[in-house]
């Protein structure tokens, strides 16, 4: 409809210009624009009442809505006067200029409250360019707009130049503005219309330089009603749009307004300065300066930013050369620095491995494992220091690269050393195994690396928590313990391994019958004859196999002893007590496998024994936990070895035992205590010792290792009732022990 209006009134402009008087006063010609301005306030306020708008857009619509009563209303009281002076051409009354004026401020108020969306730098330096084009394109449209209408011989009046200047100013700030908006809830090209609404002053000024005062009426009739007809554009464009994809800022529009600035400086150099030319000057001094701390700005920006991507290529390349754990250098890193190394001489290198770290990780959780690694990590850095490079090289394996001239010897004693206390929050001990290797220059890396590892192997096999340096030769007896663990699931597989038991005798017996049998595992390997446990219980241990192999004999004892018990009556044994390692009870599958084999083979709860080596790794979590479930089923459990390790007596307090079993160490030579020597008072007040513990927390005893019968009889004497040995019988196939319990049977 504000089209329709604004091409009646062109219609009847060119109807006037042919035959003036035939269209009627020239009057009228000043109604055209309240009649646009009042049909495009009627489609924002449609807009506002109909479409659901985000709080920032409706804020700028009510506004545009109140600009739009305020020009409508002022241009309303122009064309009153204009009828009342015809056919004289109308002055602009003061009151109505107010009101037009009062349009054009809200209308800019409106779009300098709509926000950008950006952060506190990047809005400082869009002011700046903001300025920068404002002033620039402002000084072009004033040297060759305003200031000729201002020096004209037939003057303009104040309230015309007032208001064209402010419709200019209202299209500068929207140019501005828009050029930094992107994605938003004011629409960018609807704010743009809104501005470029201003432009039509462009018009009128181009008419007043050319036609003087006497272009009012085509300025009212054709050129002032394009700006209710941009605001109406701008209110369907708000409607319609779903919004826009977000876009970078215009950043060259402050060198655009700096090119343009150069135009009015020309000009207004030519000939005499007038003070209009001299305000041009000025401004573009102005520009001239914002630009230089424009680009002030910008270096400063570029400097930052190239320290910031300097600082992202140092942390990028330490991340990728270093662990993301613990901060130590690589496995990547430590190979290139060791290539390195080896090329230019003689090189050592330290392999650390952690020693039973497994059983933290099982039994505390991965947590507490990478809290221990971190420890780990900082006691080796402490304990290297600048003698050489710290490495992780994953999981619980670390490495040194030693330079210089640092004694490797005094380095691993060092690291051994920083190990000893607790580490970490849970206060952990951690011990490790330290192969030493060196190498001339020119040896192939993979082979420094391998010496090294043989020898970390050698001081796991010599008792751990010690270093043992590469000779030649150490790696024949590494390689057959490796081949003899790639042997161990073969062999499971293939049934090589059989179950033998040893009887638990009743000392205090005059028969000394069998009570209870612990059940020992044999491999009897079809090349080597009989594998010693003391060889392949620790390849087991090594590669995890040990869970399987305690699965088989657990099963094949619980078997064997409801077997017994079915064909011999159920006084025959007492119980069976198969050996369990660390591993299996951090398997959290164990306690499942436990039930299963009691409900598979039909032995009572009561009659398993499990037999569990004594060892602070014993209160993790995981552990407990199974412990706890074991012994709430009604399996006992066996401390064995009891005394050798480090916190035995506070053990009993968190551990479900019923039987403790006396370690071989306290009975052997409990005989000579008549001698009187201090190493047999200790062993029998160790024994006597531990015998009263248990009978005081109502536990069974067992004295493990006995070997001749005057041990037998002074454990006797001391209170001991069950005891193990040697001397009252070795392991023995489920055959014979069942011929013993047949014999026995007769004889009853």
């Amino acid at each position: 409809m504000t089209a329709g209006i604004a091409v009646a009134g062109t219609l009847w402009y060119v109807l006037w210009l042919a035959r003036p008087g035939l269209a009627g006063p020239a009057a009228l010609a000043f109604v055209v624009l309240p009649l646009g301005t009042a049909v495009a306030a009627h489609g924002v306020l449609v807009m506002i009442r109909h479409v659901r708008l985000h709080p920032v857009a409706l804020r700028f619509w009510r506004l545009i809505f109140v600009a739009l009563l305020l020009f409508g209303a002022g241009f309303a009281m122009m064309a009153v006067e204009a009828f009342r002076t015809a056919p004289a051409l109308p002055t602009f009354p003061v009151d109505a200029a107010a009101l037009a004026g009062a349009g054009f401020l809200t209308a800019m108020w409106a779009v300098a409250r709509v926000p950008i969306g950006t952060g506190r730098g990047e809005r400082g330096r869009q002011w700046l360019d903001r300025a920068i084009a404002f002033l620039g394109c402002g000084t072009v449209l004033f040297q060759f707009g305003l200031a000729p209408m201002i020096n004209a011989p037939v003057g303009w009046s104040v309230q015309t130049i007032t208001l064209i200047g402010l419709s200019l100013a209202l299209a500068l700030g929207g140019i501005t503005k828009v050029a930094y908006i992107g994605d938003g809830p004011v629409d960018r090209v609807a704010l743009r219309l809104i501005g470029t609404s201003g432009l039509v002053a462009a018009g009128v000024v181009l008419l007043a330089i050319t036609g003087g005062p006497d272009s009012a009426v085509p300025a009212q009739g054709v050129v002032m009603p394009l700006a209710p007809i941009m605001a109406a554009l701008a209110v369907r464009r708000q409607w319609s749009a779903t919004g826009t994809r977000a876009r970078r800022a215009n950043t060259w529009l402050p060198y655009l307004a700096l090119a343009g600035v150069d135009a009015p400086l020309l000009a207004a150099l030519h000939g005499t300065l007038t003070w209009s030319d001299r305000l041009v000057v000025i401004n573009v001094m102005v520009v001239t300066g914002l630009v230089a701390v424009r680009q002030f700005v910008t270096i400063r920006e570029n400097g930052c930013l190239l320290r910031d991507k300097r600082a992202s290529e140092r942390q990028l390349r330490h991340q990728v050369t270093h662990d993301g754990l613990t901060g130590l250098a690589n496995r990547g890193l430590f190979r290139d620095e060791l290539a390195a190394a080896l090329a230019a001489g003689d090189t050592t290198v330290l392999l650390v491995d952690l020693d039973d770290f497994k059983i933290v990780n099982d039994s505390l959780g991965h947590d507490v494992g990478d809290q221990l690694l971190i420890a780990v990590a900082g006691a080796l850095r402490s304990a290297v220091g600048s003698a050489g490079l710290p490495v992780r090289l994953g999981g619980d394996e670390f490495a040194v690269m030693l330079t210089g001239d640092a004694d490797a010897g005094a380095v691993a004693d060092a690291v051994l050393s920083a190990f000893n206390g607790p580490m970490s929050a849970h206060d952990l001990l951690v011990r490790a195994s330290i192969g030493i290797a060196s190498a001339p220059a020119g040896t192939p890396l993979d082979h420094l690396l391998r010496d090294a590892d043989v020898a970390m192997y050698a001081a796991k096999q010599r008792g751990k928590a010690n270093w043992v340096r590469y000779h030649h030769g150490m790696e024949q007896p590494a390689l057959a313990h490796a081949r003899l663990g790639g042997e161990l699931r073969r062999a499971l597989e293939a049934g090589e391994f059989r179950v033998v038991y040893q009887p638990i005798i009743g000392l205090d017996d005059p028969a000394r019958r069998v009570i209870g049998v612990e059940a020992l595992v044999r491999w009897e390997h079809p090349v080597r004859g009989t594998v010693s446990p003391a060889d392949f219980i620790p390849a087991a241990e090594a590669t995890g196999l040990i869970v399987p192999l305690g699965r088989f004999v657990l099963r094949e004892a619980c078997r064997q002893t409801a077997a017994w018990l079915a064909t011999y009556g159920p006084d025959a044994l007492q119980k069976v007590g198969p050996n369990v390692s660390m591993r299996q009870l951090a398997d959290p599958d164990f306690v499942a496998d436990v039930r299963a084999v009691l409900a598979e083979t039909g032995l009572p709860a009561e009659r398993l024994v499990l037999e569990v080596t004594e060892s602070a790794a014993l209160r993790g979590p995981q552990v407990s936990r199974t412990l706890r479930e074991l012994h709430d089923m009604g399996v006992r459990l066996a401390l064995d070895d009891f005394g050798t390790g480090e916190s035995s007596l506070s053990l009993l307090r968190a551990f479900p035992a019923s039987i403790i079993k006396l370690d071989k160490s306290f009975v052997d030579g409990i005989e000579l205590d008549e001698l009187g020597t201090p190493a047999a008072d200790a062993r029998q007040a160790v024994a006597r010792a531990v015998v009263q513990l248990a009978g005081a927390l109502g536990l069974d005893t067992v004295a493990e290792g006995i070997e001749n019968e005057e041990q037998a009889r002074r454990l006797v004497a001391l209170g001991y009732s069950l005891g193990q040995g040697y001397h009252l019988a070795r392991p023995m196939s489920a055959e014979r022990l069942g011929e013993l319990f047949a014999a026995r049977l007769a004889a009853a």
